[in-house]
């Protein structure tokens, strides 16, 4: 079921219309998809984010204030009650399926052969399948089968897939 976006258009969106652009804007940089990737992977205080991914102080802020901003982690108070700690909110999970798929490009295609990486495993071990999208009837979508309908007839906007 669609949910309504908290983020109304404004002139900061790089392409307004487009779901892709909209999604860059919020976590296309680098340091922003390795936060939400090791809040995936049970990270939640500052200095484990900065310690995972050796990113400077300020930038972290930013990102996690950024992050935070735009409802994809939370603040709350550690169980310990004496930190603050950044948990991913259900738009946070949402990503999963963008960072597996990132992953397994990278599998494929950052990586020469035999060359040694991280994998992600299910909670038994097993290796996790590729994403692969598909049609109602279970044919296989790639860029060669489907196309996007724009939201409005403006010849300026390119939004891809």
């Amino acid at each position: 079921m669609p949910r309504a976006s908290t983020h109304a258009p404004d002139s900061g969106w790089t392409d307004s219309d487009c779901p892709v652009a909209r999604t860059l804007d919020l976590v296309g940089d680098r340091w922003s998809l390795l936060v939400v990737r090791d809040a995936m992977d049970g990270a939640r205080s500052f200095t484990e984010f900065q310690r995972r991914t050796g990113i400077a102080r300020n930038i972290l802020s930013d990102r996690l204030r950024k992050l935070t901003a735009h409802g994809l982690l939370a603040q709350r108070t550690a169980p310990s009650g004496r930190r603050r700690e950044y948990v991913l909110t259900d738009a946070g999970r949402d990503l999963f399926p963008v960072v597996v798929t990132l992953r397994q490009w990278g599998e494929r295609h950052a990586f020469a052969p035999g060359e040694v990486h991280s994998t992600l495993v299910d909670q038994r071990g097993g290796s996790v399948p590729d994403l692969v999208p598909v049609g109602p009837d279970g044919t296989v979508l790639d860029a060669d089968t489907t196309h996007v309908r724009k939201a409005r007839l403006d010849p300026a906007s390119d939004c891809g897939r």
